[in-house]
């Protein structure tokens, strides 16, 4: 019997699909990540992590007329396969193969640019946004960035100038580091159902018209409105800083649920302003080591499936190792040495110098 992902050419294809059907697209799209990234290596965890939110947003929006930036990258694997490259992907990071990272040179089409690190999605989007504005053409764009990614200042000026702007573009924030506490949970959802609901957009539009309308009292009568509606989010919903910023806030989602995150997409894409969408991911979802030690299989080389060690060709040390056991050496002879790393202790060998020498371990 033939795999749902192997009907799948390009996301018109998936968009034919039954909402049931899609988890399990998320279950070939996970084996088949797997099957590869152990022969490969790559950037297994952040893409385990994404391939619900990768499936929704292409059956959720018109892709490829509606444009689709990932930031960073490397969380785009499921994007390939559902993007007509499934029967590529084991050659993925290989000579002559897929790239590791979206590339316009693979495909045009979606992989509007060649990206890898990061930060840069929002500015790509508002320029992108600007032109669109300019030209009079109708469609939307669509930002999938990471928390780390967020934080970094390209992005926070982008935020900055888009919710300045007020341009209609929309930012999925995939959250795979931070937790969100369980007494606030089903409130936060039942908040989004309400807020995302285009009815409720519709009655609030009609609200502020008819206030505006009343003689002398109009305006006072719609700032204080405002005043209570800011007062009650401040209390209830995490995403004020967004707010004041010019974005509208939705979330935080189950960024795991497909069809929650479709029905939000669906619910916030004809607002017509910046959104801003809050997606709680796991890291490695799906592959029990991976969820375990997710630092571990960001970046990582060939790994055996059934214990999740990694398979070396030789008996020597990688160049990774042999780094950060001669910077544990030397950093123990000078204590002029420091360690810096940008969220990558493991991937770039400081993992054994973060622990040995904690004040002298920079994570920026």
């Amino acid at each position: 019997m033939n795999r749902l992902i192997e009907t799948i050419n390009n996301p018109t294809d998936l968009r034919k699909l039954k909402l049931t059907d899609l988890p399990t697209v998320a279950r070939e799209i996970r084996e088949e990540m797997l099957n590869t990234v152990s022969k490969t290596g790559g950037h297994l965890a952040p893409s385990l992590g994404a391939v619900e939110l990768a499936i929704a947003v292409h059956y959720a929006f018109n892709t490829p007329q509606d444009l689709l930036l990932w930031d960073v990258g490397h969380q785009a694997y499921a994007h390939k396969m559902l993007t007509g490259r499934l029967n590529r992907f084991p050659t993925l990071r290989q000579l002559g193969g897929l790239s590791g990272f979206p590339s316009k040179d693979e495909s045009p089409q979606y992989d509007i640019f060649t990206c890898g690190h990061s930060s840069t999605s929002i500015s790509t989007a508002l320029g992108l946004a600007a032109r669109r504005d300019l030209k009079g053409e109708r469609f939307k764009i669509v930002v999938v960035i990471g928390d780390a990614a967020l934080a970094g200042g390209m992005a926070f000026e982008a935020l900055n100038n888009a919710g300045h702007m007020k341009k209609d573009v929309v930012i999925i924030l995939n959250d795979n580091e931070l937790s969100i506490s369980k007494s606030i949970g089903a409130l936060s959802r039942y908040l989004n159902r309400i807020i995302t609901n285009p009815a409720y957009n519709r009655i609030r539009k009609d609200v502020e018209r008819v206030l505006k309308r009343i003689p002398r009292f109009g305006f006072r009568a719609y700032r204080a409105a405002r005043r209570l509606e800011e007062g009650l989010k401040n209390l209830l919903v995490p995403g004020m800083l967004f707010e004041e910023m010019g974005f509208r806030y939705f979330g935080p989602i189950d960024g795991h649920n497909i069809a929650q995150l479709v029905a939000t997409f669906r619910n916030v894409m004809n607002l017509g302003e910046p959104i801003l969408i809050h997606v709680i991911t796991k890291k490695g979802k799906g592959y029990k080591y991976a969820e375990e030690n997710p630092g571990a299989f960001h970046g990582t080389g060939p790994f055996d499936l059934e214990t999740g060690k990694k398979v070396r060709t030789k008996e020597e040390i990688t160049f990774t190792e042999a780094f950060g056991e001669k910077m544990v050496e030397l950093a123990e002879k000078d204590d002029r040495i420091v360690g810096i790393t940008a969220a990558m202790e493991d991937g770039t060998g400081l993992d054994k110098f973060s622990k040995s020498f904690p004040e002298r371990f920079f994570d920026v």
